[in-house]
């Protein structure tokens, strides 16, 4: 009969999949899925936009976090492109167009103007676009067109 070392890891799994029932094989029990593009996430995106520290006079924060698909890992100096019709432009213009990195927690975050309806929904854009996974291009809508922030989470899945 052949033995097989056991990892933390493994045994992580194991232990997660038999916690739940076996309703899940351990193979998957830690797997993370990548986020999928959206319907309408890549209108007027502009490639290229510039890596700014803020867009715009600012007081909206949006903010998210990066990850790997598969186990999850958070991914730092990821480019996220944002835009968004605010109160000082629309989605097409150039200057409602910017870009961050995500730190070395996965974390990015980006002022910008008071996002605003736009054919009857406030919503942003957002687009991971640099390369190293495959693109993703989001659209959220927002709870309130009052609301000051949006966090948006990728996980991306390598090319």
């Amino acid at each position: 009969m052949a033995s097989y070392p056991l990892s933390r890891r493994s045994l992580l799994t194991a232990s997660t999949a038999f916690a739940l029932g076996g309703l899940i094989p351990a193979t998957q029990a830690l797997a993370v899925p990548a986020t999928p593009t959206m319907r309408g996430g890549a209108n007027n995106y502009r490639p290229g936009a510039p890596i700014v520290n803020k867009i715009g006079g600012g007081g909206f924060w949006m903010t998210g976090t990066v990850r790997r698909a598969g186990d999850g890992m958070l991914l730092a100096g990821q480019r996220i492109q944002i835009w968004a019709h605010t109160t000082e432009g629309h989605e097409r213009d150039a200057h409602s167009h910017g870009a961050t990195l995500s730190d070395e927690n996965g974390v990015f975050r980006l002022e910008m103007p008071q996002i605003v309806p736009a054919f009857g929904q406030a919503h942003g854009h957002l687009a991971y676009d640099s390369g190293d996974f495959k693109t993703v291009f989001l659209r959220p809508v927002m709870d309130s067109s009052r609301d000051t922030t949006l966090n948006v989470d990728f996980v991306l899945e390598p090319v």
